[in-house]
């Protein structure tokens, strides 16, 4: 039961994690791009699946198409993105220079990055709830032995909100940080 509890608490702080990466900060990410989706063949694709994506300056993301005539369908997803972002073309690549946040957009996104992080905990405790309700339902279990599992289950509770509180604290670091 825990093995399996432990597990799923695993793919909520992974969720949370994926949700973080998605939030824009001063820094470029490729990450900030798995989202965006590109018209490939008639497929909406993700972009990374036909481009490399990298960060060769803190503050520019270049994709470079595996196709040349993938370049303007590339521009325009990442413009219809709603991500803030600008893309310009430099020969066979596409560079993203991210703009300065303004003060209010960092708090703005700090909101944001404190959602993601109380929608990982929701998570986390609705698990807790199921474990605890499959604890309680299973007569053959000792008193005594349901104590120690439900207690079991409440720790691993704690160690994954931990993980998640502690990612947050940095992702709101970064935001914040000028």
């Amino acid at each position: 039961m825990s093995a399996e509890l432990e597990a799923k608490m695993e793919k909520a702080v992974e969720a949370t994690h994926r949700e973080f990466a998605r939030l824009r900060t001063g820094q470029a990410s490729p990450a900030i791009l798995n989202d965006v989706k590109v018209d490939y063949y008639g497929t909406s694709t993700p972009i990374s699946q036909v481009a490399t994506v990298k960060c060769p300056e803190s503050r520019m993301i270049l994709v470079s198409p595996w196709e040349k005539q993938l370049i303007d369908p590339i521009c325009k997803a990442i413009l219809a993105s709603n991500l803030g972002l600008n893309p310009s073309k430099e020969g066979d690549s596409i560079r993203v220079a991210m703009p300065i946040l303004t003060t209010e957009r960092r708090q703005e996104l700090a909101k944001m990055a404190k959602k993601h992080a109380e929608d990982g905990r929701t998570a986390i405790r609705n698990l807790r709830r199921e474990a605890n309700d499959a604890i309680k339902k299973n007569k053959e279990l000792p008193e005594d032995q349901s104590k120690k599992e439900v207690e079991s289950v409440q720790k691993t509770t704690d160690k994954y909100i931990g993980l998640i509180d502690a990612a947050l604290a940095e992702k709101e670091s970064d935001i914040l940080k000028v």
